[in-house]
């Protein structure tokens, strides 16, 4: 643990993952290790508790994750970090996607660093990265807002927070796998 104020994470698995044929993305392997494995690595030496966003699986119980359904339905990533913000034991939460087999404890440390913003949000060179990124209760009310109104963009900052962006550099921690393709590309990368 740092020193750090109190910290949570969730992982978002929601999604059907249509496009990988159904496959809980978690548990697929990179190296010889599954993703949440890899991810559950780095987020353990960071967070007080590790809870999962998104339907209930073996895959989660088995690794004594507590698993909370998605609080707006067919709401998307929004939606998901909204219900992390909501359940979260603490004031911060950090959300992270399932399929992200390179998050690195190292990477995250830089996030966590970051204490006096609202939300401190991964920046590639494609943009924000949503789901990688802390957000605290003060995100609450404008992503419910959001949702309320039928706006599901995860990628839109909330209103009236302070906002700090981390850049991910040549970091691979933002990489996912949402095809076949990303997933040899990952299993290519771990080589």
């Amino acid at each position: 643990m740092t020193n750090a104020p109190a910290l949570a994470a969730a992982i978002l698995t929601g999604g059907h993952a249509r496009r990988l044929g159904g496959v809980n993305k978690g548990t697929l392997t990179v190296g010889t290790t599954a993703i949440v494995d890899r991810q559950l690595d780095a987020l353990r030496a960071l967070a007080a508790e590790v809870f999962v966003v998104g339907r209930e699986d073996p895959a989660w119980t088995a690794r004594g994750l507590r698993v909370v359904g998605d609080e707006i339905p067919d709401a998307g990533p929004l939606g998901g970090i909204y219900t992390a913000i909501r359940h979260s034991p603490c004031d911060r939460t950090l959300v992270v996607a399932c399929d992200m087999p390179f998050l690195s404890a190292g990477f995250l440390q830089r996030l966590v660093d970051v204490a006096d913003a609202d939300l401190v949000i991964a920046r590639s060179e494609r943009g924000y990265e949503p789901l990688c990124a802390i957000y605290s209760r003060r995100c609450e009310a404008d992503i419910h807002d959001r949702l309320v109104r039928g706006e599901y963009e995860a990628w839109r900052r909330p209103q009236g927070i302070r906002v700090a962006e981390v850049s991910v550099g040549s970091d691979l921690s933002v990489v996912n796998v949402n095809t076949p393709h990303d997933y040899e590309r990952a299993k290519g990368l771990n080589e």
